[in-house]
Order: structure tokens, then sequence, then C-alpha cells
């Protein structure tokens, strides 16, 4: 059972942080952005909202498994004490992060802009860099063989179809 304290400073994170990253942040790059005619089809209206619905669907589905699953909050300094693996972790080792591109993928077409885009290439790469150099050494230094199991069986970024058993 996920406890109020826990859920709390989720919430606050979750404003902080990719709201920041999501909203904010977007919101002034697309002011110095002219409107992209490629962004403005109704293809792309559609692809945006599904992007942005099923983003943010992503990111709150695993905010509230880092609480109900490892009693922890999606802030690094207030991680699970568990290692978090199922439901859509089953899948992906970092749908959290996916989530927030598919987020700034549908501002960017909310925004008609190309600098969003960019913006998202750029999240992308620094989340990247951060996983590779701090999460999965550090998860392998907390978690031992579970984690290093759990890289074997689960794709860092997107699934490749080939699922096995946990």
């Amino acid at each position: 059972m996920t406890s109020l304290p826990v859920l709390l400073k989720t919430a606050v994170f979750t404003v902080l942080v990719p709201g920041t990253v999501v909203e904010g942040i977007p919101r002034v790059l697309a002011r110095y952005d002219r409107e992209s005619p490629t962004l403005d089809s109704r293809g792309a209206r559609v692809v945006g909202a599904v992007s942005f619905v099923a983003g943010a669907l992503l990111y709150l589905h695993t905010a509230l498994r880092f609480s109900s699953e490892g009693d922890g909050t999606p802030a690094p300094r207030d991680e699970p004490d568990e290692l978090v693996t199922g439901g859509a972790y089953r899948y992906s080792r970092n749908p959290m992060y996916v989530g927030i591109l598919l987020l700034i993928g549908g501002q960017a077409v909310r925004y008609k802009s190309l600098h969003v885009c960019w913006w998202g290439l750029v999240c992308w790469l620094g989340f990247h860099r951060r996983i590779v150099e701090f999460e999965e050494p550090h998860l392998r230094e907390k978690h031992g063989e579970a984690y290093e199991e759990y890289c074997d069986r689960v794709p860092r970024w997107l699934p490749t179809g080939r699922l096995t058993e946990a």
C-alpha cells in the first residue's frame, strides 16, 4: 500500500522536475520558434495527442509503481528501496524516461515547434548519459545479481519483442 507522504513527494517532484522539462521549457522554446507547417497537419495533431496521452499515462503508471512496488519516488534522493520490475518495467528498464519523451513529442506538435523537437532529442541524450553513467552502475551496486538478471531480460529503452519470464 502506498503511503500518503510518498504520494505527496511524488506529486511535488513531478510538478517541479518533469513539469519543467515537459511544460516549462517547451513553452519558452516555442516562443522563439516559427510554427512549423509540418507539425500542423491533421495527422501530426493526432500523433501528437496520442503521444502526449500515452506519455502522461506511462509516466503516471511508472511513478505509481515506484511508490507501490518500491516504496519510493522518482526523485533520485528518494528512490525505491526495492528494484521495480513490474508493470511497464517488464518491457523497458526506463519507461519513465520514455513517458517523458513521449510527452515532449506531444508538446512539439502542440506548439508546432521544431525547437521542442530538438529539445526532445537533447533530453533523450541527457537521459541516456545519466542512465549509462550513473543509474545503471548505482543499481548494479545496490541490487547486485538481481539487477544483472533484470538487464539480461529487459532492454534499456524500447521492447524488442523478445520477452522472457521474470
